[in-house]
């Protein structure tokens, strides 16, 4: 009999005398076996690990499968820094049973961001959260050469030409919203409380669907319509990067949310279908007369209705809780507020001048008021990559395994003294030498849907990098650029005492503000019309 053989056999003959003994036990005691057993393996696989070098330090955690879930979900900045400060710049620790490797700095955003497709997959990563929030068939629930494809399709709506039309159209719409809208209600009221994660999810959904998506789209859209995009960015928890279909409440808001988008989506094509009504009007029709892959296959229907979910809340959550950061940081700083009004004031020739596309660039302190905004509060406080195959960390010893997921935070970065002093205070004068709204300079690469950058080896990155870095960025700096553009000319608002700007809700992937999240708001000119 070989070695190996005898090994088997005296493991095997163990694992026999130890389920004798365990069956020999008193039911309480098998119980209690069975209770603690988890957590010695957990200690045991701990131990184990950490006596291999070619891994990233693990954090410790008790609670098996559960890991870290706790802390990071409610704290994730603090969590990264307090295992940064133990573990250095790479280090791993378990969410909900999965091994996850972060690598905090500019070095891991080259490393994840500009990581070969063999090596990490953002599809893998996040289907389990977005499929059931945008649909089958799209984004993340394809291969990466049809997302690809997909970001190309819709990129002729992010066009200069098109941004150029869409201005005076983000304009009538913020302007509606503050005459109509029960938030406001300003043909009634020159004054009142609003709370901004009310109004502002109902404005970007309400600016973002008549711009990209038409008229008519638009006209079928109410305040209930936001609240469920509402309920679509809820869908973004931790649990369900593990378990989506899991019978929460949440969840069926969400599944809710979704087939009632969908169907309104899907109503609008076929009429058009129907009556061969396709022209060059919007981002639906776009999509109805071109939308097949490389490879010769169309798009489906029931594809594009998905698409257009995606790309609508796309822009909605970050706009949406930008937006909602900017009114509340300037409610803190009304001194601010005052600066942006005489650029305002200045740019527009005191009102004699349309706010236009070109005007808007002529606003580059408008401009560093969003670039601040967005660096105190990244949109997405994680951003993740599922490894496919054994990982290199450059210049360590660490080997990232198939089957890990790689975690970078730009958001994190962004908020480090290192790279910006005082990270903690808003300064949109941080950025008086670099008002220009992208951070990124250099070789350009064009992954199928337009040149981007190349380098992401900026400690400034709120809308990620690489073939996964978002295409509305342009889109998002337009549309927020409008709505705080109105704002500042048509408002003054304030906390009411004892008020300060709230902190961060990290419940979702997204970063809000925690609610109520109320300013109180004043025309600018009480006989003003707007």
């Amino acid at each position: 009999m070989s070695e190996s053989q005898s090994l088997v056999l005296k493991l095997v003959e163990f694992g026999q005398s130890a389920v004798s003994a365990f069956l020999e036990l008193s039911l309480s005691q098998q119980i209690s076996v069975i209770a603690v057993a988890p957590f010695l393996y957990t200690i045991a696989w701990q131990f184990l690990y950490s006596l291999r070098s070619d891994r990233p330090p693990m954090v410790f955690y008790w609670i098996p499968w559960v890991g870290s879930a706790i802390p990071y979900g409610r704290r994730p900045y603090e969590f990264f820094a307090e295992c940064q400060e133990k573990y250095g710049d790479i280090f791993s620790f378990v969410l909900l049973g999965k091994v996850m490797t972060v690598y905090l700095g500019v070095k891991g955003h080259e490393f994840v961001f500009n990581g070969k497709l063999a090596d990490v997959s953002a599809e893998a990563a996040y289907t389990h959260l977005t499929t059931p929030v945008f649909g089958r068939g799209v984004v993340y629930d394809c291969p990466n050469s049809r997302l690809m494809d997909q970001k190309k399709f819709v990129k002729g709506a992010l066009s200069k030409e098109s941004f150029t039309r869409y201005v005076p159209l983000l304009v009538e719409e913020v302007n509606k919203y503050f005459r109509n809208s029960k938030n406001y209600d300003m043909n009634h009221k020159s004054q009142g409380t609003v709370d901004v994660m009310v109004a502002q999810p109902e404005m970007t959904i309400f600016t973002a669907s008549r711009t990209l998506l038409g008229k008519e789209l638009r006209e079928k859209l109410d305040t209930g319509f936001a609240s469920l995009y509402g309920d679509l960015d809820k869908g973004f928890t931790p649990i369900n990067f593990v378990f989506p279909n899991i019978p929460l409440a949440v969840n069926q808001k969400r599944d809710h949310a979704q087939r009632t988008i969908s169907n309104t989506y899907m109503s609008l094509i076929h009429k058009r279908r129907q009556n061969n009504d396709v022209q060059d009007r919007d981002l639906i029709d776009t999509l109805m007369k071109n939308s097949t892959y490389k490879d010769g296959v169309k798009m489906t229907d029931q594809e594009i209705a998905n698409l257009l979910i995606g790309v609508l809340m796309g822009g909605q959550h970050t706009s949406a809780a930008t937006s909602s950061w900017a009114l509340l940081h300037l409610a803190d700083r009304t001194d601010l507020q005052e600066e942006l009004f005489e650029e305002q004031m200045r740019v527009l020739d005191n009102g004699n001048r349309e706010l236009t596309y070109d005007a808007l660039q002529e606003m580059p302190l408008l401009n560093q008021m969003l670039k601040e905004t967005l660096r105190l509060h990244h949109p997405l406080h994680s951003l993740f990559r599922k490894v496919m195959r054994d990982m290199q960390v450059p210049n360590t010893s660490y080997v990232v395994p198939k089957g890990y997921h790689v975690l970078v935070s730009p958001g994190y970065c962004h908020l480090q003294d290192a790279y910006f002093p005082n990270a903690k205070e808003f300064n949109l004068h941080r950025w008086d030498q670099d008002a220009a709204s992208s951070y990124n300079t250099g070789e350009k690469v064009d992954y199928g849907f337009g040149a981007i950058s190349k380098g992401v080896s900026s400690p400034y990155l709120p809308f990620g990098g690489g073939r996964h870095r978002c295409i509305g960025e342009q889109f998002a700096f337009l549309q927020m650029g409008v709505i705080m553009s109105v704002y500042i000319r048509t408002l003054k608002w304030h906390f009411a005492p004892g008020r300060t700007v709230p902190s961060p809700d990290f419940e979702s992937m997204v970063t809000l503000p925690q609610t109520p999240a109320e300013i109180v708001w004043e025309k600018r000119v009480p006989e003003q019309v707007v």
